[in-house]
């Protein structure tokens, strides 16, 4: 057992990875001592941990950022089989009568889910999203309870959507947080098909007689940027949901009520760096223990399992990372599928960061009567059936 446990120990030693526990910046952080923003919050997207927040649990007027909410409902719609980015959409009367940013959509022209899908993402055309909405729920209405259910399901608790777009001339209450816009954020993420769109500078559509040039700055002149919305109306100020990846490592950026779009730009590329700058993530693959004895059971032997495993790091506390393996020394069977025979944990100092279980792979089940008579007679059988004597 001795054996086991120093190979364990080798293998993890080598791919050691730790969790952090959610933080918040500290407040005379030179970076962060004077934002000129109403909220803001830095995320990272694997974990979900924040790394930084300013009253990012206040409700407000997000603008045009409200379509990560459309284009996640658009997204899940292809991924399902209910639409298609081939599909061709006929623009009613009402979509082609959205105002604010727009590709000028006739009623009547027909572009595919794919067009709209760009001209919503890359230029925040609203007359684009409404006319998806449609298509995916047949009237905005509807498109908008969608919205706000599945908000309900992300758990994103200060949120009420009235519209497809963030136009808030007309509409009370169309109000969201930071931080659950960094949660429609990561959802969004999940699905790779979007970066076919929003790490687009400049694209077409009409067969190339309308332009279109990304609303989020970053994506040219920010290393390492993904994505993803912009937005901005004189209720909501200006607004930015970015995300960026280095290093394996993918942040999300949220900013609400900046007071200039270089303000805006400035603080989330301010807030990326630092987050890229002090902190990573590490990985370290799924894996197998050596044999473990089990007694009985149909097999004498059983090698157990434990999971992939990512994690969240300071850069700072990565020198400082211990674990311990706990794992039994046999097994008495019958055991099932699944069981917990062991698991690994890992430490900053004293405190426990996380672990991992070391789990059976298949049922161990006891041997029978019949089949242990069986080998019995095997064994007499290969030994030529006499009795050694000494």
């Amino acid at each position: 057992m001795q054996k086991r446990f120093c190979c364990i120990f080798l293998c993890l030693f080598c791919l050691l990875p730790t969790l952090s526990p959610k933080v918040t910046a500290k407040d005379d952080s030179p970076v962060f001592s004077d934002i000129d923003a109403k909220s803001a919050i830095l995320m990272e997207a694997s974990t979900g941990t924040v790394l930084f927040e300013k009253n990012a649990d206040a409700a407000l007027p997000p603008a045009s950022v409200t379509k990560v909410m459309t284009m996640l409902l658009v997204l899940e719609a292809i991924d399902d089989g209910s639409i298609s980015t081939d599909d061709t959409v006929r623009i009613s009367d009402y979509a082609a009568s959205m105002g604010g940013s727009q590709v000028y959509l006739k009623a009547g022209e027909e572009m595919s889910v794919d067009d709209l899908l760009k001209s919503v993402i890359v230029a925040s055309a609203n007359d684009a999203a409404v006319a998806l909405a449609e298509h995916v729920c047949g009237s905005e209405g509807a498109f908008v309870a969608r919205m706000n259910e599945r908000a309900a399901e992300l758990g994103m608790q200060n949120t009420a959507f009235k519209n497809t777009n963030g136009l808030d001339d007309e509409d009370i209450g169309h109000l969201t947080s930071a931080r659950d816009i960094a949660i429609m954020t990561r959802q969004v993420l999940q699905h790779q098909k979007v970066f076919d769109y929003t790490t687009i500078w400049m694209d077409s559509i009409r067969d190339g007689a309308f332009g279109l040039t990304n609303t989020n700055r970053l994506v040219r002149f920010y290393r390492g940027c993904t994505g993803l919305k912009t937005g901005s109306t004189s209720k909501a100020g200006f607004c930015i949901s970015a995300t960026a990846e280095r290093d394996g490592m993918h942040l999300i950026c949220v900013i609400m009520g900046a007071s200039t779009k270089d303000a805006r730009n400035s603080l989330a590329a301010s807030l990326l760096d630092w987050g890229f700058s002090g902190w990573q993530v590490r990985t370290y693959p799924a894996g197998i223990t050596e044999p473990i004895s089990v007694h009985g059971g149909l097999c004498d032997t059983v090698c157990a399992e434990y999971p992939a495993f990512s994690a969240l790091v300071r850069r700072a506390d990565a020198d400082g990372i211990t674990f311990t393996v706990e794992c039994a020394d046999s097994l008495q069977a019958p055991l099932a599928a699944g069981d917990v025979i062991g698991q690994i944990k890992y430490f900053i100092g004293d405190s426990e960061i996380g672990s991992v279980s070391i789990t059976l792979p298949s049922d161990l089940p006891r041997i029978g009567f019949a089949t242990l008579l069986s080998r019995m007679l095997r064994a007499f059988t290969l030994s030529g059936g006499t009795a050694q004597t000494s």
